[in-house]
């Protein structure tokens, strides 16, 4: 049975729906277009009108032997206001609704209990509006529409932020008072004040900075894997480094000018916890890149763990030594 597999998201206006998922190992193919309509192959300005029925949506080839359905899933609702049930933010009507097109039972079953599980967790005031839908002809759109983020990074930008769907997903990472104090309980005061903080931990006097047992390290927060052991080296900075991430989808770097200097921050995705700093003085053998990453963000799990503690499938990532 073939690996490769297909996943359909509409979220509003499908230029802000390729780069969520562009990042991700495993994602081999996006494409922009339109689906659940009653026209053939409908022209933008046809389903602009909101007259055919279609979505704004995206089509993504992926294979599941790197990654899950349930990966697509997540970085989908990170990415939309699953509440709002007449569009997305500053756009308005049909073709801007947000649903799961399914293509089998599995994928359906996992959008519904996703969503029971957002429901149920109580992060949203409001109810979950996102429909579970199976899946139609999909149609892509025309090429200019493709790819636009990299096409026009500029009008892409100010598009984005314009919308309000910059704020709201930043605002949506934010934790509120009451995860605040049970991640209080749960972290150590070092692994709070680097995660939630910003804090940066001692140099060398920290936990991982000279293990190199094999295993996956996980974000200590949401407990995605980050970083493999196959990927560690001592670059003698006095923190653990890696040459790159588990999965691109799973970090995020941004910019940060603290301290008087430009640097490049790693965050966690999911969690939005701070990791630590990405460098380009990394060995160019593998790859020219240093993360130089905080212990106290990270939890390690050994080989001989990880299938117990359901990062079996990750066994391939690290080095296995015979």
């Amino acid at each position: 049975m073939s690996s490769i597999k297909v996943a359909t998201f509409a979220g509003g206006c499908f230029w802000c729906m390729v780069k969520p998922f562009n990042k991700y190992a495993g994602v081999l193919k996006v494409v922009v277009g339109y689906t659940g309509g009653n026209i053939i192959n409908p022209t933008y300005e046809q389903v602009c009108s909101m007259d055919t029925g279609h979505y704004e949506s995206v089509e993504i080839t992926y294979d599941e032997d790197i990654i899950n359905y349930i990966e697509l899933v997540e970085a989908f609702f990170m990415s939309i206001d699953p509440t709002d049930e007449g569009g997305q933010f500053n756009d308005r009507g049909h073709s801007y609704k947000t649903a799961v097109f399914y293509h089998d039972d599995e994928q359906k079953k996992i959008a519904e209990e996703y969503i029971k599980t957002l429901e149920d967790s109580g992060v949203y005031d409001k109810a979950i509006a996102t429909k579970v839908i199976k899946a139609e002809i999909f149609y892509p759109a025309e090429e200019y529409h493709q790819d636009y983020y990299k096409k026009k990074p500029l009008r892409y930008k100010l598009y984005y932020r314009g919308s309000g769907r910059e704020t709201y997903v930043e605002n949506n990472l934010r934790k509120s008072e009451d995860e605040k104090r049970k991640l209080k309980e749960r972290l150590t005061d070092i692994q709070y004040a680097v995660t939630q903080e910003n804090a940066t931990e001692s140099p060398f006097r920290n936990e991982y900075n000279d293990n190199y047992e094999d295993g996956i390290y996980v974000d200590i927060v949401s407990g995605k894997p980050i970083f493999s052991s196959k990927d560690k080296f001592n670059s003698g900075c006095g923190w653990p480094a890696f040459s790159k991430p588990i999965n691109n989808g799973y970090v995020k770097e941004i910019q940060d000018y603290s301290h008087g200097m430009i640097r490049t921050e790693v965050r966690s995705k999911n969690s939005n916890s701070h990791l630590g700093h990405v460098f380009n003085d990394g060995p160019k053998e593998l790859g020219g890149l240093r993360y130089c990453i905080n212990s106290a963000s990270l939890r390690f799990i050994p080989k001989d763990k990880m299938e117990e503690e359901g990062y079996g499938e990750y066994l391939d990532k690290i080095i296995v030594i015979d």
